[in-house]
């Protein structure tokens, strides 16, 4: 029986939960979502990385809140106890040595309280001028025992400020080796080394920076000092006060390299630990599940032989699944969830991406007009995801690519352009579809400015922002045909950008290219409404299109999720998004030889996650092994009959189909099915079918909003094919 669901009936949550019996064997539940990445090409490495860091446990398991055990401890070593002020201030060097009018810091020993206990701290009033060209570092130097840190991998401290003029300061950690630093030796803005802090506020907050060479430790190098900067700002003076306490060095299990953007959860890391460890957890995390889907595994039963009762229960299992695989105290979709053939409990992997976020509040709009649920439900549900959305960290207004769906701590340092476009484009859709919940909306929005991730030189986004390392990435999305094109348009209509972003964009890449899929066509210049664009296509058994990178249907369609490309650009985006789903279609059914189609990125059959689609549609190309029914969804939108004939063949076909709808993936060939529900790609799926059955559901919300309403211009006039 369904529990009692919380949005539908707020205060009454239910008393009782569905728990499956623990596993027999050890399954290490690694799963992850698609994430930003350094380069196109890379994508799948850093699946690897992300799939790496919960096999650790860092983003995965989890459980309920509840009474805490007795502390549990890390594995220390303590480097600065300022319970013993004389001996830890006598090792203390403040940067620059004598205060001036310019610039000031002053250290001393204060009694405070934390945690319910009082104790002394370091505090630090601090007084910075604007910044300048002059990279003067202000902050203080430790001066470290003897200690060898191969034992462990993190550095751990507790931080709080308080500013009384400006924002909180932004901090630049970094250990510094034998000799005696320098004021040059010392990281500043300038040089680039040493790892990032933000985030703080008047609240004691525990701080984790791992031990690599960002933070100054090398292999077989002793540091000597460390060093901690105040970095000011750029138009504005800085004052206040910063507290510090005791700092060690502690071991966890996870070592982090310094290219990593994984960031460790210290409050769901103590809980494990409190509570017998990860394994232990798993059990208590699966109670925070709104539900779970009863067995069995596979639906047996034919399907409904009518078309739309077919694609009426797609939709009602679809969204059964994303609205019961959430957290049941904060709402946040749980990333993945992955069931086992052979019995036993399903991993659930208590982590979420804004991505998921954004397309799960499209998908509560869409629930409601498709009468999933009701407008009282659907408020409930929208409410309680922005109140979510408030209490998490952010920065520049930006939230970060993956949270703890627990304890709700970051558990990334990166900022991703696409997945916040996503998350802007979910707000966007609710605020336009509930009208109440616009205040609350807007003010996150008004925080932020996608200039954050322009690069005016290339007229390019980035790929994203390294908080840790205080730089935008090196790469930039540089294609149009793909799924960041959506951001960009935000971006142009909020006005954070210039209309001739769009138009810096590659439709293709040079002819002299060789490692490309194919070679462009008629690749000429010409001006569209001013701006100068060089275009060019590919050619396939008559069929002209646009690449994407990879040539699957995530990037070409899932744009279209919100924006009704046919309507608003026939003879560009809208015409090269039918001659990619006709693309698919036809190139696995007669050059695959595959009676199912449908290829785009999701989880691998064999484990992990994989990038999959037709190597001729992307200047790239994916693995052309996979096919997903997520692909189907989307090419709904476009061709109806067809999508939903190769969604009911698949079931026929193999054992695809449970209670919460299509499972994530399968291998047409070997028939191997990936037994995992994937937030994003339900959501995918979901929405796509519901534009179907109730045309252009979401995308009319969507389009009516202001900031896009003002961006439509710039995808009008352009004919990628004249």
């Amino acid at each position: 029986m369904k529990l009692g669901h919380p949005d539908d009936n707020p205060g009454k949550l239910a008393q009782q939960v569905r728990l499956y019996p623990d596993s027999p064997t050890l399954h290490p539940g690694y799963m992850t979502q698609r994430v930003s990445v350094p380069m196109e090409a890379s994508r799948f490495a850093t699946w690897l990385a992300v799939s790496a860091l919960t096999l650790f446990g860092f983003a995965l398991t989890s459980a309920v809140w509840a009474a805490p055990a007795p502390p549990a401890e890390l594995p220390r070593i303590v480097l600065a106890d300022f319970d013993l002020p004389q001996a830890a201030l006598e090792r203390i060097q403040t940067c620059p040595a004598k205060p001036n009018t310019v610039a000031s810091i002053r250290v001393a020993s204060a009694p405070s309280s934390r945690a319910g206990r009082k104790e002394k701290v370091l505090r630090l009033q601090y007084h910075l001028s604007p910044l300048t060209n002059d990279a003067t570092a202000h902050g203080l130097s430790l001066e470290l025992p003897a200690l060898n840190a191969r034992d462990y991998d993190h550095l751990r401290l507790w931080l709080r400020v308080n500013p009384t003029q400006g924002a909180a300061p932004k901090l630049r950690l970094r250990f510094n080796p034998a000799p005696e630093p320098t004021l040059d030796s010392i990281p500043t803005r300038a040089s680039g080394d040493g790892f990032n802090i933000t985030g703080l506020n008047t609240t004691w907050r525990q701080v984790l920076v791992p031990l690599n060479e960002l933070s100054g430790v090398y292999p077989n190098t002793a540091p000597s000092h460390l060093s901690l900067m105040l970095l000011p700002a750029k138009n504005t003076s800085i004052k206040g006060m910063l507290e510090i306490d005791d700092i060690e060095l502690v071991r966890i299990g996870r070592s982090i390299d310094a290219n990593e953007d994984s960031a460790v959860a210290p409050k769901k890391k103590l809980w494990e630990m409190q509570h017998g460890g990860e394994m232990a957890a798993r059990k208590a995390i699966r109670a925070r599940a709104i539900e779970l889907p009863p067995g069995p595994l596979v639906l047996r039963e034919p399907m409904p032989e009518d078309e739309q009762a077919f694609t009426e229960k797609v939709l009602r299992d679809t969204w059964r699944g994303l609205d019961g695989l959430r957290d049941r105290d904060n709402g946040l979709p749980f990333d993945t969830v992955t069931f086992f053939p052979g019995g036993g409990a399903p991993s659930v992997g208590d982590y979420t991406n804004v991505t998921n976020i954004g397309l799960f509040m499209m998908s509560v709009v869409a629930a409601r007009e498709l009468g999933l649920i009701d407008r009282q439900g659907a408020l409930n549900r929208l409410q309680k995801i922005i109140s979510t959305l408030e209490k998490l960290e952010t920065y520049q207004g930006f939230f970060f690519n993956y949270y703890d769906t627990t304890s709700l701590e970051r558990t990334s340092h990166f900022i991703s352009f696409v997945d916040s476009a996503w998350l802007s484009a979910g707000l966007m859709s609710a605020r336009m579809a509930e009208p109440k919940l616009k205040p609350r909306i807007n003010a996150l929005l008004k925080k932020q400015n996608y200039d954050f991730f322009y690069d005016a030189k290339t007229g390019q986004m980035a790929h994203g922002y390294h908080v840790q390392r205080d730089e935008r990435s090196n790469n930039r999305y540089g294609l149009l045909y793909s799924e960041p094109r959506l951001g960009s348009l935000i971006a142009i209509g909020r006005g954070d950008v210039p209309a001739s972003h769009w138009f810096a964009l590659s439709r293709t890449f040079p002819v002299d290219w060789s490692w490309q899929s194919m070679s462009p066509l008629n690749r000429t210049a010409r001006q569209v409404d001013g701006h100068q664009v060089t275009g060019g296509y590919y050619l396939w058994q008559g069929l002209r299109y646009l690449p994407s990178w990879g040539g699957s249907m995530f990037e070409a369609l899932m744009p279209l999720l919100v924006l009704d490309d046919q309507a608003y650009a026939p003879h560009s985006l809208g015409a090269n998004a039918i001659a990619h789903v006709d693309i698919q279609r036809r190139y696995a059914q007669e050059m695959l030889n595959l009676p199912v189609w449908g290829m785009s990125p999701s989880a691998n059959p064999l484990g992990g996650y994989g990038e999959y689609g037709i190597s001729i549609l992307g200047v790239k190309g994916y693995d052309e092994s996979v096919v997903t029914p997520h692909a189907s969804g989307l090419a709904a939108m476009l061709r109806p009959r067809e999508a939903v004939l190769n969604l009911r063949e698949l079931t026929k076909l193999y054992p695809i189909y449970g209670n919460f709808g299509f499972y994530d993936a399968v291998n047409p060939k070997s028939g191997k099915v990936a037994y995992k529900y994937l937030a994003l790609d339900q959501s995918m799926l979901f929405l796509g079918l519901a534009n179907t059955v109730k045309p252009h559901l979401v995308q009319r919300y969507f389009a009516s909003d202001p900031d896009i309403k003002r961006a439509l211009p710039v995808v009008r006039s352009e004919n990628f094919f004249k």
